[in-house]
């Protein structure tokens, strides 16, 4: 009954506006989401139902890895691998530990990636998840080290490799050695893939810096989100460092596939079965 009168309320415009007003004061907390691209204050339910997708405008809300992991994986078999590694600081950042301390409780993450193994439609994977509420999917030394360990993993157990790219680049507190990590997580893939397994990379919003240039671009099919920022630098810095307009939709998922750079853009509630049909298809072809 609550929940079907409030969505009526939200079909007029006026009581939107009224309800965006009072949104902080008299709507309970969790029950309402506001999307940042239309501005439209949605049904969190809805948006749950919708596969975190905005009802509105179908923009693409960012997820948790434990979140994103319910959806691509058969219920209750994830097994998490390498959990609670031991913390880099190599310059000694000032507050950069305090930082990691805050964000592990605040989040329930150790660092800005989960890896493991799961099935996909009772098909084992090992799967790598990234985290944007973790210093912004940022790669320091216990990001590469797990990306690493889970496709060392996975090559000698013969399984292929599924990871969920989001990302900001290298984490500058952690200096050369996050640079580092983008050749380690190479080798390792290329090991991998003189197995003769397959890796799938998928890139969400955003996928930039060393990530892109790095293990997000070398699978054999590059998947990504609709929507999704994907590239080197961000565009503001290119446009200023060129003193050119970029083209519309530059850098988006959309534009990197007209141009070749990524294999397929898949829409959220499609990528369980598309990851899926790729790795039967793979074992097929053995």
């Amino acid at each position: 009954m609550l929940k079907e009168m409030f969505k009526k309320n939200l079909a007029d415009s006026s009581m939107q506006k009224k309800l965006a007003h009072l949104y902080d004061a008299q709507v309970p907390e969790g029950l309402f989401d506001k999307c940042d691209t239309c501005n439209e204050i949605v049904y969190l339910e809805d948006v749950v139902q919708n596969f975190y997708i905005c009802p509105v405008c179908g923009n693409y809300f960012r997820i948790s890895p434990r979140t994103r992991l319910s959806m691509v994986l058969d219920t209750g078999s994830f097994t998490e691998w390498d959990v609670n590694l031991p913390v880099s600081d190599p310059l000694c950042f000032p507050g950069y530990q305090e930082k990691l301390n805050h964000l592990r409780m605040a989040t329930g993450l150790d660092d800005a990636v989960v890896t493991g193994k799961g099935t996909i439609d009772g098909m084992e994977v090992a799967i790598g998840v990234m985290a944007s509420t973790f210093l912004m999917g940022s790669m320091g030394e216990t990001v590469g080290e797990k990306i690493t360990r889970l496709i060392e993993t996975a090559t000698g157990s013969r399984l292929p490799v599924i990871l969920f790219c989001c990302s900001g680049g290298a984490r500058m507190q952690e200096g050369i050695v996050s640079l580092m990590q983008m050749a380690k997580t190479a080798g390792a893939i290329k090991k991998h893939d003189e197995a003769g397994l397959l890796y799938i990379p998928v890139l969400t919003d955003p996928t930039t810096g060393g990530v892109m240039a790095s293990f997000a671009m070398l699978g054999d099919i590059i998947l990504a989100e609709p929507g999704a920022l994907i590239g080197f630098a961000g565009p503001r810095v290119i446009e200023q460092t060129i003193g050119q307009k970029l083209p519309e939709g530059f850098q988006s998922a959309e534009f990197l596939l007209e141009h070749g750079f990524i294999d397929k853009v898949v829409k959220r509630n499609k990528l369980k079965q598309t990851l899926s049909l790729l790795i039967k298809s793979t074992e097929k072809s053995k």
